[in-house]
C-alpha cells in the first residue's frame, strides 16, 4: 500500500492460525504421589540389581537378563528379536552384547530353522553354568529390595497392576507369558 491509499476499512483478514494443541491432561496431585515413587524406582532398582550381579558374578543386569531369559526355554534357544524384546533392549544392543557373550562361550548365534531370515541365540552349557552360579545372588537382591518389603496382598496387588500396565504397552507376542492364563 502507498502512502496515498487510504488506510483499509475493514478488517484483514485473520491469518489461518495453527491449530491450538489440547492440554495436556496434567497429574493431580494423588497421580503425581504415585507416579514419582515409580518413577524414581524404574531407575535405582535396576541399578541396584546391576551393581548386585557386578560385584557378586562380574555380569551386568542386562547380561543376566539374557542369559536367563535363554535359561528359562527348554531349548534354551530365542530368536535374537523376542529376545531383545523380552530383555528390554533394542536389536543393536542385543547384537553387541551377544558378540561379547559369543567371545567367552556363553552363547552362539544359529540361523532360525523355521526362517532363515531370522538369528536365533542359543545359550551353551558354560552360559547356562554362568546364570546357575549368578541366580541366587540376584534372587537374594530381588527378595531383599522387593519381595520381603511386601505383604502377600501387596504382592498379589504389584502382580496385577504389572499385568495391567504391561498390557497397556501393546501385544508383542511376548506378553503375556502362555501360563499367564493358569495364575
Amino acid at each position: 500500500m502507498s502512502q496515498s491509499d487510504p488506510p483499509p476499512l475493514a478488517r484483514p483478514e485473520p491469518v489461518a492460525a495453527e491449530p491450538v494443541a489440547a492440554e495436556p491432561r496434567w497429574l493431580s496431585g494423588p497421580e503425581q504421589e504415585a507416579w514419582l515413587p515409580l518413577a524414581v524406582l524404574m531407575s535405582r532398582l535396576p541399578a541396584a540389581l546391576d551393581k548386585q550381579l557386578q560385584t557378586d558374578s562380574g555380569i551386568s543386569h542386562f547380561e543376566y537378563t539374557v542369559l536367563a531369559q535363554l535359561s528359562g526355554r527348554a531349548d534354551r534357544t530365542l530368536r535374537m528379536s523376542a529376545l531383545a524384546e523380552l530383555a528390554g533392549g533394542s536389536l543393536s544392543r542385543l547384537s553387541h552384547l551377544v558378540t561379547r557373550l559369543e567371545r567367552r562361550g556363553w552363547i552362539r548365534r544359529e540361523p532360525c530353522p523355521d526362517d532363515g531370515r531370522y538369528t536365533n541365540a542359543v545359550l551353551t552349557d558354560d552360559g547356562h553354568a554362568k546364570v546357575a552360579s549368578a541366580a541366587p545372588g540376584h534372587v537374594d537382591a530381588v527378595r531383599t529390595l522387593v519381595i520381603d518389603a511386601l505383604s502377600p496382598a501387596d504382592l498379589r496387588q504389584l502382580r496385577d497392576l504389572g499385568h495391567r500396565i504391561l498390557d497397556r504397552l501393546g501385544p508383542d507376542g511376548l506378553w503375556p507369558p502362555p501360563d499367564r492364563d493358569a495364575e
